[in-house]
């Protein structure tokens, strides 16, 4: 989808992911000292949100202006600051070596671009830091429930791997994630990589 979609789709009433963490980040976050982190394709920020509630100093970037905003009033409603930037993924250039986590959620893109934010992602955390991605992979299509229907989007623990230089590889696998529909409780399908620069 392009910006226009995307920014179609945040201008709803409803938040379109809703308002609480990804339940993957608040588990490897939870217990995490803050420090500075990057919250690359932020969406509406519910992940920047929670992180800064946890004294986090964020920078929360997307490239729907809408979205941004429903992040802005989001985090003023919490009483939370966040650094919020909007901008193409393609086009920005994190500061190297500079955060203590860097976050990719549910980005899905095509894999030479997915591989540009991958790399720019991975030389951005600091000495130390780590960097975190989940995505719906692509066993999600045949066994799962939502997500993107092209599979060229979609993502691999062995692919997410292959393309983060300089880190170390601490967690790579499917996790499952349960999703309520109107015939019961699904579990839909995500890569999840956890990895840090030593």
């Amino acid at each position: 989808m392009d910006r226009a979609g995307w920014d179609a789709r945040y201008s709803e009433a409803d938040l379109v992911w809703g308002a609480g963490p990804n339940r993957f980040v608040a588990e490897e976050f939870a217990h995490t000292p803050p420090g500075r982190v990057l919250d690359l394709a932020t969406g509406e920020g519910r992940n920047a949100i929670w992180l800064a509630e946890h004294g986090w100093q964020v920078t929360a970037v997307d490239f729907s202006p809408v979205a941004i905003e429903r992040g802005r009033q989001l985090a003023a409603e919490r009483g939370v600051e966040v650094d919020w930037v909007v901008a193409d993924l393609l086009d920005y250039q994190p500061e190297q070596d500079a955060f203590d986590a860097v976050l990719v959620i549910y980005l899905h893109l095509m894999p030479d671009a997915l591989t540009t934010v991958l790399h720019r992602a991975a030389r951005a955390v600091a000495p130390g830091g780590r960097f975190f991605l989940v995505g719906h992979d692509l066993t999600n299509l045949r066994d799962g429930v939502g997500g993107p229907q092209d599979p060229e989007v979609l993502h691999t623990a062995e692919m997410i791997v292959a393309h983060l230089p300089g880190l170390e590889v601490r967690r790579a696998e499917r996790v499952r994630r349960p999703v309520h529909t109107d015939d019961g409780v699904v579990d839909a399908i995500d890569t999840l990589v956890s990895a840090v620069r030593p």
